[in-house]
């Protein structure tokens, strides 16, 4: 049986606890380089040891899938430009966008970041505050809400393409991962079991949805996945996933767990755009 580092040990107790399945568990562990057998066996025995806590966040068959925000057709009005729908996927709700960004936005958004690069971190369940892991190897910087007119331009596309309002959105997020660098599957939504998430959760309600945005191609790796669903995405420059995990009802979606793969050649750059509930900031 392999040593877990902490990083893995910490990764598999707040999953269990959120009452991911197993099959995602497996498949996300595979995914890192675990052979299934060891990563069954791993999972029961970590789960023996939180007493088989059972996660209040609904079920997969619990949670209702209403009408996404999304507008159903091929190609969509996102206020300064029409993009190109290429997939969609019903359970978990995920879509697919090509040229969401052009190539030349792609570079001015890589260029201002550069300077602001700080590594990235994640948010402690217990407390609420921001702490840097080992599973999240990315360095991070972040833009305010239409903070300038070029800003401002990307936010209206993105809220119009998502459908949500924009003032409900959180600022654009950028984030780097070089050789190696990787995010292991987590949920993007504050878990209401979690203590800390109160305080998150204060300000706008709760997560609703992502738009993940690709700044570039990558050589090899990278891709986003959903363990859950069978879902790699490559990353392709200008193109995005949205994901969505709230419903109307208030409900949380566990079938959108997701990550990072590593980067096995070059580097990936990401814009992350979250939209809450309610109004933010």
């Amino acid at each position: 049986m392999p040593h877990l580092d902490t990083a893995w040990q910490q990764w598999l107790t707040e999953n269990i606890n959120r009452g991911c399945t197993v099959e995602s568990l497996v498949s996300a562990m595979t995914a890192a380089g675990f052979d299934a057998t060891t990563a069954s066996t791993l999972i029961q025995q970590y789960s023996s040891k939180n007493g088989g806590a059972q996660s209040q966040i609904a079920t997969s068959e619990a949670y209702a899938y209403d009408a996404m925000p999304i507008e159903y057709a091929n190609c969509i009005d996102a206020d300064d430009r029409n993009i190109q729908v290429l997939m969609r996927c019903e359970r978990p709700q995920v879509v697919i966008f090509g040229d969401v960004l052009s190539a030349e936005e792609c570079d001015e958004i890589i260029e201002r970041s550069r300077a602001k690069l700080k590594r990235s971190t994640t948010i402690n369940p217990q407390t609420g505050q921001e702490f840097v892991i080992d599973r999240r190897t990315s360095e991070g910087a972040f833009f305010n809400r239409c903070e300038d007119d070029f800003i401002t331009r990307i936010d209206r596309r993105v809220a119009r393409l998502m459908n949500w309002p924009l003032e409900c959105g959180e600022g654009l997020q950028i984030l780097r991962y070089g050789v190696g660098g990787e995010y292991r599957p987590h949920f993007d939504y504050f878990p209401p079991v979690d203590t800390g998430s109160a305080a998150h959760i204060a300000n706008g309600g709760q997560r609703v949805s992502t738009l993940i945005m690709y700044l570039n191609d990558v050589a090899a790796g990278g891709e986003t996945i959903f363990p859950d669903a069978s879902i790699s995405v490559v990353p392709k420059k200008g193109a995005a996933v949205y994901f969505r995990y709230c419903n109307t009802q208030g409900q949380i979606d566990p079938r959108t767990l997701h990550g990072g793969n590593p980067v096995l050649e070059g580097e990936k750059w990401i814009m992350t755009k979250w939209m809450r509930q309610r109004k933010y900031g």
